[in-house]
């Protein structure tokens, strides 16, 4: 009974309501109104610093921004007044001429920026409604589009930031007073190889000598010869070698013993054209009381002198790109062609072992007592005999 009577009164109250209005359909269909954007942090006025940064650190950032700048695949940044310290913000319903830049903060654009927008050390956010009208670029950060629009391109550069390293920093050039101690000890070294070399092999350095003082163009021929041939002669030999099995053991040996005997015949060559170059430069005077050993030596130290003169005054201007490699390569190209006489020299006397016997002096027999001949021997004519001590002593 309960039951039936309270299923009365509520339909009693429902007929009793006003009914709905279309516009209270609609509004109930509306979906609800979307909570209202985080109010938008004010613009950082350009080129002011926070106040609690101290100059330690503001100097930091100056130093960030200038690596940053010399970095290839960065974007032209805008002069240090503009670039601001910290968060900054691009309001809704604002427009701000780019290029808008921040350095260790995010960049939040909610308006439009009339450039790029930049952020370094940190995020460059393009809100819902917001415009880039240049490029969205971060350093150390991340460029991202949450509904926005950039028209240019969505940059991030990660890593190490900073200029290319250029061919004069991957390999440092030689400092001037480097230059000049390399030389003078290659001045030193050589002076003390040649003194060795003519007390223990002077005659082979005379036999070099000879040749480049009789044939000097062979000598250079032969050189350049002995130069193109060297690389194949020692294929051809390791390929002989490699024929056997005993063979490839001492290819190694093979190998270095090739070029020990290539640098000695470098070296052999060298010093006799030193030598010459000496003899050249300053010859023995006239009269002077020099022995022959003597000679040779003042001439090899003069000659060596000689040449390492170019590269002392070459390492003198190494200072100076244009002036320092032109110097050297007048200094190699001299070298070189003394050198390449020299190897020849060495290659044609058999490293000196070997003479041209043209160059030698006639050795002439001695004379001999011939007044006990007949001045004109004639066939059928007895010559006189001999004398004799035991005859001398008839006679006597």
């Amino acid at each position: 009974m309960r039951g039936l009577l309270r299923t009365a009164l509520l339909a009693a109250a429902a007929l009793a309501a006003p009914l709905p209005t279309r516009t209270d359909l609609l509004a109930q269909a509306a979906p609800a109104p979307a909570p209202p954007a985080p109010a938008a942090r004010p613009a950082q006025a350009p080129g002011a610093p926070a106040a609690r940064l101290s100059d330690e650190g503001r100097e930091d950032l100056r130093r960030r921004v200038a690596t940053v700048r010399r970095d290839p695949n960065a974007i032209p940044l805008p002069a240090d007044d503009r670039i601001t310290v910290g968060a900054r913000s691009v309001p809704a319903g604002t427009r701000v001429e780019g290029p808008v830049a921040t350095v260790g903060g995010t960049l939040d654009v909610y308006g439009q920026v009339g450039g790029d927008a930049v952020a370094i050390d940190g995020d460059v956010v393009i809100h819902p409604g917001a415009l880039v009208e240049g490029n969205a670029f971060s350093v150390g950060g991340e460029a991202r589009a949450e509904g926005g629009m950039v028209l240019g391109e969505l940059r991030t550069l990660q890593g190490a930031v900073g200029a290319l390293p250029e061919a004069s920093e991957a390999a440092p050039r030689m400092s001037t007073s480097r230059a000049l101690k390399l030389a003078a000890a290659w001045l030193a070294v050589l002076i003390v190889i040649g003194i060795g070399v003519l007390v223990a092999a002077g005659e082979y350095l005379d036999g070099v000598v000879d040749t480049l003082e009789h044939n000097f163009a062979r000598a250079f021929a032969m050189g350049i010869a002995g130069q193109l041939a060297a690389l194949p002669v020692l294929v051809l030999g390791v390929v002989a070698l490699a024929i056997t099995v005993l063979g490839i053991l001492l290819i190694p040996f093979a190998v270095v013993a090739f070029a020990l005997a290539l640098a000695g015949l470098i070296t052999l060559g060298f010093l006799g054209v030193a030598q010459v170059t000496g003899r050249w430069i300053r010859p023995v005077p006239r009269g002077a009381i020099i022995s022959e050993r003597g000679a040779a030596l003042r001439a090899l130290v003069f000659g060596i002198c000689g040449y390492l003169a170019l590269w002392i005054v070459a390492a003198a201007f190494t200072w100076h790109p244009l002036a320092g490699g032109l110097l050297r390569a007048i200094a190699f190209a001299i070298t070189w062609v003394g050198t390449t006489a020299g190897l020849g020299a060495a290659i044609l006397s058999r490293a000196g072992s070997r003479r041209d016997t043209a160059t030698l002096p006639i050795a002439t027999p001695p004379a001999q007592d011939l007044s006990w001949m007949t001045p004109t021997p004639v066939t059928g004519v007895v010559a006189a005999r001999r004398p004799t001590p035991a005859s001398l002593k008839e006679h006597r």
